[in-house]
């Protein structure tokens, strides 16, 4: 299967996920991950593991949404894609927030902001204030509730759309609501339901029409609590919606009950209570069933009904007690996800870490460029380069020197000296290569191709015979010298080794750089012909240096050679 097929696919899976067929999101989702995960496709295996979370938490398998959360986290960790790694920590936190735990969900949460904050997400950034404030709401934490809605609202009136703004402008209501103030429930319900009435969205507009019914019937408004609940019962009859017509029902019951109502009726407070109690109980709404039976038994208890008030208060209290059983066999299930979540995020942050150390030795041991192409899953790097500079160094009086001193001191004052050079390497753009014993080997024109890689390797070539004269002497009497050759060409790099990587360089180019050097001397940079063109042809050249002919040799292997010293210009 191509690359377009795949996204084909994965397209497919995000439309039935996106319109509630779950089961064929699922299945087309798992043959695009395997397919993904078999070729290394990161950024396919990322959107994959989303879709599956986005799936799962909706069919309420919160443990396996949370564990194809986190694979689609550590994906875009890996890829560094803010984006998605901010998004991911949302999506956790939904999960968290679902299943009551709210410490986590927050923590998810607050993290993901400065990550959308950073990269300038506004829309996902709303997103994630508007979950904080929810917890906050279902934690009983109004304050901050209405801190971080108003801080979403500022933000979606700015850069988002109406209908985001009224759904925020609805959840600052509610939070009114819960802390008792009516009048600023209804106020803000009241600019919610205009903005989904002008947008024509029917059922939220619906759902808020109960709302302001609602705030209307506690400030003690019953007329206009009347007008709106009926209003609202129209559309939701109009639109099907069984659930909440049961709930409006039962709070047009409760109103015809009430004795302040102008059109207190016992007798059709009693027909909506029942007509609410049989809707419910149709659907298996348990807790309006049992929320409205209670109204209901109350209601006979006022009217002195005994008989009706035991029938009613008895369903009240045995599905009451069906409800408890429930939501406690729901906390244990909850727990029990809480305990394997707990291990799948242990499991997690241990495969990451392990992860990380390998990604750091990788970049450790291979050049910067390489070593991310084979965490992004490239099994065989093999490229060729046309023209690069290659640089062999050999330390002269090493072996006298190795014999004077004790292996400690011989392999720190390497480690001095090779750690120099890497860091001219650095500064100068080039690539060290390996060390072999007193041999050092750097490149200049890969893995990032640039045209001045005869500049920067003579470059490096000067600043190296002066970190070593200016090193100062390990044994009196013995003087250390280094030995240079570079040559330019090209060269096939690449990975070798399984278990063990090096990245290493083959080709002509090679081989006759390392004769450069065999056939230089001491304290000098013996350089080929070629690589005198390359350095003086490039247009970037601005290196102060001279080329001394030494004339033609013979090079073995190689036969009759022109070849120079490279030495500073003079003054």
């Amino acid at each position: 299967m191509n690359n377009e097929e795949l996204i084909a696919l994965l397209t497919q899976a995000d439309e039935h996920k996106n319109a509630g067929n779950y089961s064929e999101a699922e299945k087309i989702a798992h043959q695009v991950l395997a397919i993904a995960e078999s070729n290394s496709l990161l950024d396919v295996q990322s959107k994959t593991n989303n879709i599956l979370g986005i799936v799962n938490k909706h069919l309420g398998n919160y443990d396996q949404a949370l564990e194809y959360f986190s694979k689609a986290l550590s994906v875009a960790e890996i890829l560094e894609d803010k984006k998605s790694i901010g998004g991911n920590m949302v999506n956790i936190g939904n999960v968290y927030s679902g299943l009551g735990v709210y410490n986590k969900a927050l923590d998810s949460f607050l993290q993901a902001i400065p990550i959308f904050e950073e990269i300038g997400e506004k829309i996902f950034k709303t997103n994630a204030m508007v979950s904080i404030g929810i917890v906050y709401l279902q934690l009983g934490g109004y304050d901050k509730a209405l801190y971080y809605f108003f801080k979403a609202l500022a933000e979606e009136e700015t850069h988002g759309t109406k209908l985001g703004s009224a759904k925020i402008t609805g959840n600052i209501g509610s939070v009114y609501f819960e802390m008792l103030n009516h009048a600023k429930a209804l106020e803000y319900y009241t600019k919610a339901l205009v903005t989904f009435e002008e947008l024509k969205a029917k059922e939220m507009a619906a759902r808020f029409t109960g709302n302001v019914g609602g705030a209307y019937y506690e400030i003690g408004n019953y007329d206009k609590a009347f007008e709106y609940y009926m209003k609202a019962l129209t559309v939701l009859r109009e639109l099907g919606i069984k659930s909440s017509i049961a709930l409006v029902m039962g709070s047009i019951g409760s109103l015809y009950s009430h004795k302040n109502f102008t059109g207190y009726n016992v007798e059709i407070a009693e027909e909506y209570f029942l007509e609410s109690i049989a809707l419910s109980d149709e659907i298996g709404a348990k807790h309006d069933f049992c929320s409205v039976c209670k109204s209901l038994a109350d209601f006979y208890k006022t009217n002195k009904r005994w008989e009706e008030f035991a029938l009613y208060f008895e369903k009240f209290y045995l599905v009451e007690k069906e409800v408890q059983s429930e939501e406690a066999q729901k906390q244990a299930e909850q727990l029990e996800y809480r305990r394997k979540i707990e291990e799948s995020e242990r499991d997690r942050q241990v495969k990451l870490a392990r992860f990380q150390e390998q990604e750091k030795i990788l970049h450790n041991i291979l050049p910067d460029q390489i070593a991310d192409r084979m965490i992004e899953g490239e099994k065989t790097i093999v490229d060729s380069y046309d023209s690069v500079s290659v640089l062999f160094a050999d330390i002269v009086g090493f072996t006298k020197l190795s014999q004077r001193v004790t292996p400690e001191q011989l392999v720190a004052w390497l480690d001095a000296i090779f750690n120099s050079f890497d860091q001219l390497a650095d500064k100068l753009g080039c690539e060290k290569i390996k060390t072999i014993g007193d041999c050092y080997m750097v490149v200049a024109g890969l893995p990032e191709r640039c045209n001045d890689h005869a500049e920067r390797l003579g470059a490096m070539a000067l600043e190296m015979l002066k970190a070593i004269e200016e090193l100062p002497a390990l044994v009196e009497n013995i003087s250390i010298n280094m030995r240079i050759g570079i040559h330019s060409g090209s060269v096939v790099a690449g990975i070798i080794g399984k278990n063990k990587y090096a990245y290493d360089l083959w080709g002509d180019a090679v081989n006759t750089a390392s004769r450069m050097e065999s056939h230089g001397e001491a304290g000098k940079i013996h350089v080929s012909e070629e690589f005198r063109t390359a350095l003086i042809s490039t247009a970037l050249n601005e290196l102060p240096v001279q080329f001394i002919p030494r004339g033609e040799m013979e090079i073995k292997g190689k036969g009759k050679m022109r070849t120079y010293y490279l030495d500073k210009e003079d003054n």
